[in-house]
């Protein structure tokens, strides 16, 4: 865990952690929550570490769609998750089981969780689903049992239990670096709308990382991205930095083209104060799994130039896929997007990008 990162989720609370400690007294309760998806926006792949993870550079974005947990605590023993899709482990293997497992330790807690899932996010889409059905769930545990982890203690269970974990205590735009766990709060994009095309294929994240691992093979990073002059020659861009002040300081310089730049707030305006993300369409920014995934999945790439065609200003893969989003100058815009692309035959939903603000205040759904 970073220092920055730390001090972060030391001074900001969420409001599910705002609450009185005491036990739980074993009178049932349910709480609800909304479980965000993300976006990557840029993905930079690197070499193999010694752990068998890999070195990666990334944006994390969190967005407006998402599924609904609902967590409950009643007398007895044992955790279970329900959930309609039959697809979604429910067992240990679920990432939901395996945090709340850790969790109920670390609290104390006891009884009988009940964990449902509502499953409106693709599964292997790329949008972090269930890395972000955990942390809701853990979040949503600490409400029911009226006591809450240190929040150096919470980032230490999800990111011991997946790498996109972390992001989602923090929401927002997030810098993520090592294998993705360590991540670091960036100042908020502005709201930006955007739309999301899942084609109906998974990608297996590890199947893409091994074909990544056989194209360069013996090349360290992919000559296809991250290339800068240097006295004429190519060099390739160093990822394996030995800590996270390193790290920080040895960012790409396509991410720093566009995240140092001043914008006004409003999408896409034209002038000295324009959105960033302007630059990261100039900086040409990418996601590396589209080198390998794309071949593969051609139709994939087609998502990705149906979305050009249909009016966004950015469009990309986001993680492994197969989800593919776009990103455009106004909601009536991406509304109008999200139509022409049903009528096409795309699976397709207009949404916008969430600031951690609207994160955290649309986190919790109220009781009825």
């Amino acid at each position: 865990m970073t220092g920055r990162t730390q001090s972060y989720l030391n001074n900001v609370r969420p409001p599910i952690e705002n609450l009185r400690a005491k036990p739980y007294n074993h009178l049932p309760m349910t709480v609800t929550v909304r479980s965000f998806a993300k976006i990557n926006l840029g993905l930079r792949i690197g070499t193999a570490r010694a752990d068998g993870f890999h070195e990666l550079l990334t944006v994390y974005q969190t967005i407006g769609l998402h599924d609904l947990i609902r967590v409950s605590l009643s007398p007895g023993q044992g955790i279970e998750i329900r959930c309609s899709d039959p697809r979604v482990p429910k067992d240990e293997s679920n990432t939901c089981y395996r945090v709340v497992e850790k969790a109920m330790r670390g609290l104390e807690a006891k009884g009988r969780l009940v964990i449902e899932i509502e499953k409106r996010l693709p599964l292997q889409g790329g949008m972090g689903g269930a890395s972000a059905n955990a942390v809701a769930t853990l979040l949503a545990l600490e409400k029911v049992v009226k006591k809450s982890l240190s929040a150096p203690g919470r980032l230490r269970i999800a990111a011991e239990v997946g790498s996109d974990l972390p992001l989602f205590l923090v929401g927002g735009t997030v810098l993520g670096v090592g294998r993705g766990e360590q991540v670091y709060p960036l100042a908020d994009l502005p709201e930006t709308a955007c739309v999301v095309v899942t084609p109906p294929v998974g990608v297996s994240t590890p199947n893409a990382f091994g074909e990544w691992d056989r194209r360069t093979l013996g090349a360290g990073t992919s000559a296809l991205i991250g290339l800068s002059a240097v006295g004429g020659k190519a060099k390739l861009p160093q990822l394996t930095l030995p800590g996270a002040s390193d790290r920080m300081g040895g960012l790409g310089c396509e991410f720093s083209a566009w995240l140092s730049e001043s914008y006004s707030g409003a999408p896409f305006r034209r002038g000295r104060a324009e959105n960033p993300l302007l630059a990261l369409v100039r900086a040409g920014i990418k996601n590396d799994f589209e080198e390998v995934v794309f071949p593969e999945y051609p139709e994939l790439s087609e998502g990705r130039r149906a979305l050009e065609r249909a009016g966004a200003k950015y469009a990309s893969l986001s993680g492994s896929g197969s989800t593919l989003y776009g990103l455009f100058a106004s909601k009536a815009a991406a509304r109008l997007a999200a139509a022409k692309l049903r009528r096409q035959g795309w699976t397709a939903q207009a949404t916008v990008t969430l600031t951690r603000q609207k994160y955290w205040a649309k986190f919790l759904v109220p009781s009825s």
